[in-house]
């Protein structure tokens, strides 16, 4: 795809800064565009995009003004929430609308920015992308994703891999407390030996705990508890759909036990791919996924479909919407990792 394409999606945190100004059934917008007309759009412009099997595009200097664009949309759409919040919400429910048009933001675009930008090679574009998972309290994703996921993927010592059978429900739970552990003792590992001034001044999960917290207390005092309420509240809508997308990516995925006690290497065969065109834009190529994991540092507009990879049925909106269904979500991927697995085999 070229670069402008990538724009288009901007419609929807735009829609979510819309939201968050205007509060009351506004917030409902951004819910209906994402998780309504997205997948019906999705099936309807489904099959190959348009690149040949093996060949992406060329990453240009336009993709990455897509991610800064999006980003500054991200920053303004938490400053308005919090805002609106201080403010005032007339009730419950404009409080839960806030929330969700909150959370998709954080969680449809600046998790995904984050994720793009956490895997640069600057560590200043990295900590960068680091910094945007403020919004959804989960600055630990980069260290656990970059040094933890993609080193155990499609294992069993990978919180953010699920199995086959497992329902989403308690898979949110396994991966959120899990991923947080782990990146913990993926620091604490990286220092080792080096004392506790060492940990102090160079350990990063402590630090990003400490901003979060910090953060936290910050809002609760000068914007008071409903202002704070209302921000984890979205936090963790956004964190949940990030799980919710782990879920899909690599459900019933299996790196073979060799007999010297590795795993076998990863390959595009551990990730369910997606090469449905609306998805990949709004999510930055991210469900070209088996390519991302065969080659984590190819910037998303260079990203590669493979037709030998395990393909998933529709595009990742309504892969979402299907697994918070867990008998349906079973009925339809458990029939696709056999389909898969034949397919692949032959």
């Amino acid at each position: 795809m070229r670069s402008w394409v990538y724009m288009l999606p901007l419609i929807f945190p735009i829609a979510a800064l819309y939201g968050l100004w205007m509060g009351g059934l506004a917030t409902v917008l951004v819910v209906i565009l994402d998780f309504v007309l997205v997948p019906v759009v999705d099936m309807a412009v489904s099959g190959r995009g348009t690149d040949e099997d093996g060949l992406g595009g060329e990453h240009v200097m336009g993709h990455d003004a897509v991610l800064f664009i999006g980003s500054i949309l991200c920053w303004l759409g938490f400053g308005l929430l919090l805002v609106q919040l201080h403010a005032g919400v007339s009730g419950v429910w404009e409080l839960v609308g806030l929330m969700l048009c909150g959370g998709i933001l954080f969680g449809a675009t600046g998790i995904n920015i984050a994720h793009e930008l956490g895997h640069r090679q600057s560590p200043i574009v990295s900590r960068f992308g680091q910094g945007l998972l403020l919004p959804s309290l989960y600055m630990h994703f980069t260290i656990e994703h970059n040094r933890g996921h993609h080193r155990w993927m499609a294992t069993p010592h990978d919180p953010a891999t699920a199995r086959r059978g497992e329902v989403l429900y308690t898979f949110w739970f396994r991966s959120v407390i899990g991923g947080w552990l782990s990146a913990w003792r993926i620091e604490a590992k990286r220092l080792k030996g080096r004392g506790l001034g060492a940990h102090l001044r160079g350990n990063l999960m402590l630090h990003s705990q400490v901003i979060q917290v910090v953060a936290c207390a910050l809002v609760g005092v000068v914007l008071g508890p409903v202002a704070l309420v209302g921000w984890v509240g979205a936090a963790i809508v956004g964190f949940l759909l990030l799980e919710t997308v782990n879920y899909v990516e690599h459900y019933g995925m299996q790196r073979e036990l060799l007999p010297n006690g590795r795993y076998e290497r990863v390959s595009r065969r551990h990730s369910w791919t997606s090469d449905h065109p609306v998805s990949r834009a709004l999510l930055f190529e991210l469900p070209r996924h088996a390519d991302h994991h065969a080659h984590a540092g190819r910037p998303y507009g260079s990203l590669r479909h493979f037709a030998d990879a395990p393909q998933l049925p529709t595009g990742y909106a309504g892969m979402v919407l299907l697994a918070l269904v867990p008998p349906l979500y079973f009925k339809v991927m458990d029939d696709a990792i056999d389909r898969e697995t034949v397919r692949l085999a032959a």
